[in-house]
């Protein structure tokens, strides 16, 4: 499994390994703030070639769960610069994934008590976990094209605020049914304007986004995240080989950093935007069960035959800091405790040992 191990440039970035930590919820930012945990839980993960956190809303009304971190504001753009800097003290390097939920949110996450939004008012079937229960997504309200004009700059503004805070650039969530999916499905996206109809129309929110991060921070700091085929948060696709050529052929002109494919039994698909993407293509292969070796072998046979530049586990990263030390020993693996996914303290966060650390114990 040397080829993850071998170095690979992204944007404007040299990675030392291939290795790449997928972004993952962790909900332990109250008020949406990250904090001194946070930078120890990055700072430990920082031998990855390249750290996406998990998602951070660029606006109010993107948030979709409770405690999860912000980048709209100048008080967390200050404690995100506690992250980043323990990350670069460690020798790594990290990008922001800014994540609009859309549809996939509720009144009471917002000040106002407002709706959430999407491209057309159909609720996902979803709840929203919170302290006092499950409660039902409620109907979006329909974007309008002042809304539409909002959101593509609060992705950008939320974009220079991750520059700000030191990060080295961003990843655009354009995956698992959140707000850019939400206009790239057809089942989600019923508009008969310029934003909706055949596929060049459905992926043309997602391009102008990326457009417009591009323009406020660099191509070469800018990546999108997809996952083609998926069902997650009530998701479908009629047309997935079509839509997702239509946009890789669309993004590639902006000189992006990367295309993250996150695969749903979609090697087809893989195989096709490899083809269709001339810039980096960092992989987050499809499980084939819990076997960490076989899911790192999976990993490098990928990069071996050149459908991937690079490989994103996100579970493995959880409960094993040290991932690319492990995986240069050939293990032993640890694992994570779902349990301790979500909220709580430094348990299942930042109390997994490294391997050294943990032949101590």
């Amino acid at each position: 499994m040397n080829e993850l191990l071998q170095p690979v440039t992204v944007g404007d970035l040299t990675l030392p390994n291939r290795l790449v930590m997928a972004p993952m919820t962790r909900s332990r930012a109250r008020g949406g703030l990250v904090h001194e945990l946070t930078a120890e839980y990055y700072g430990q993960r920082a031998g990855a070639g390249l750290i996406i956190t998990e998602g951070t809303q660029p606006c109010v009304i993107g948030q979709g769960y409770i405690d999860t971190p912000g980048l709209h504001a100048p008080e967390q753009a200050a404690a995100w610069r506690r992250v980043t800097g323990e990350v670069h003290r460690g020798g790594g390097r990290v990008f922001v994934q800014l994540m609009h939920s859309g549809r996939i949110g509720h009144p009471v996450l917002y000040p106002g008590g407002e709706l959430p939004v999407a491209p057309s008012p159909i609720p996902s079937g979803e709840r929203l976990y919170t302290p006092e229960g499950l409660l039902d997504h409620p109907t979006p309200r329909e974007m309008t094209m002042p809304d539409i004009a909002r959101a593509v700059e609060d992705f950008a503004t939320a974009a220079r605020y991750a520059l700000s805070a030191g990060f080295d650039g961003v990843e655009l969530h354009g995956a698992s049914g959140y707000l850019i999916h939400q206009f790239l499905s057809d089942h989600t996206n019923r508009r008969a304007d310029a934003y909706g109809g055949s596929a060049a129309g459905r992926v043309r929110f997602a391009v102008e986004v990326a457009q417009a991060v591009a323009d406020a921070i660099g191509g070469a700091r800018t990546g999108i995240r997809i996952s083609p085929g998926i069902t997650y948060n009530g998701m479908d696709e009629s047309d997935p080989e079509t839509l997702y050529a239509e946009l890789a052929r669309a993004l590639a002109p902006l000189g992006l950093a990367y295309l993250h494919v996150s695969e749903n039994d979609t090697r087809a698909i893989t195989k096709l935007l490899r083809a269709e993407w001339p810039g980096t293509l960092i992989l987050n292969p499809h499980p084939r069960g819990d076997d960490s070796p076989a899911r790192a072998e999976e990993g490098a046979e990928a990069v071996r035959s050149g459908l991937a530049d690079a490989i994103a586990f996100g579970r493995l990263w959880l409960a094993n800091p040290d991932l690319p030390a492990r995986i240069a020993a050939g293990g032993p693996y640890a694992e994570a405790d779902p349990a301790t996914f979500y909220g709580g303290d430094h348990r299942g966060y930042t109390d997994y040992p490294a391997l050294a650390e943990g032949a101590s114990r």
